[in-house]
């Protein structure tokens, strides 16, 4: 996916129950990037990354982006299904990430399951990477890919993030995995 000279990007900062998200916006409306305050400096170099010199202007985010966050945030797991995203990566990243958003909430799934569902059985750890490459966190559900034991494995946010999103989620009792 190519951004062109005219595409502007816009900066939110989104408060959460597990912190401040990060939200980037194109003009269209779509959102390109979430992530945590606590990790701006790691966003801006994706930013970099994926769309060269980028000049981030304040603002907030479309109402068809924060509604369906706060509705989410609220106990509304359906909404993140609403909002529009766009994401830069190579193919096999955007196939990892349309198979994710084929995860329900409530549920989870093991990196190796996520390879098959690809039919890509093999690619187990180039799943995990483009996994953890996922520039739009929450929506994309990254989170809910788990560690083939059951256990809760890498998350760009930090572990205590992907559990609370689990257990929002009902895919962990309260107790469950405590570390």
């Amino acid at each position: 996916m190519t951004t062109f000279a005219s595409d502007r990007l816009h900066l939110d900062r989104f408060d959460t129950p597990i912190g401040r998200a990060l939200l980037v916006t194109d003009d269209g409306g779509a959102l390109r990037l979430l992530d945590w305050e606590d990790h701006e400096d790691r966003m801006r170099v994706l930013l970099r990354r994926q769309y060269g010199s980028v000049a981030l202007e304040g603002g907030p985010a479309p109402a068809g982006v924060r509604r369906p966050l706060e509705r989410y945030f609220a106990g509304d797991l359906s909404a993140l299904s609403e909002i529009p995203w766009r994401a830069q990566g190579t193919a096999f990243q955007a196939l990892v990430w349309r198979a994710l958003t084929g995860i329900a909430a409530g549920e989870t799934m093991s990196y190796g399951a996520l390879a098959k569902r690809i039919g890509k059985a093999n690619a187990v750890r180039a799943v995990g990477l483009a996994n953890g490459a996922n520039p739009v966190s929450v929506v994309v559900p990254c989170h809910r890919v788990i560690g083939s034991d059951g256990s809760l494995t890498g998350y760009g946010g930090g572990l205590e993030r992907k559990r609370w999103l689990l257990r929002h989620e009902g895919a962990l009792a309260t107790t469950e995995l405590e570390l």
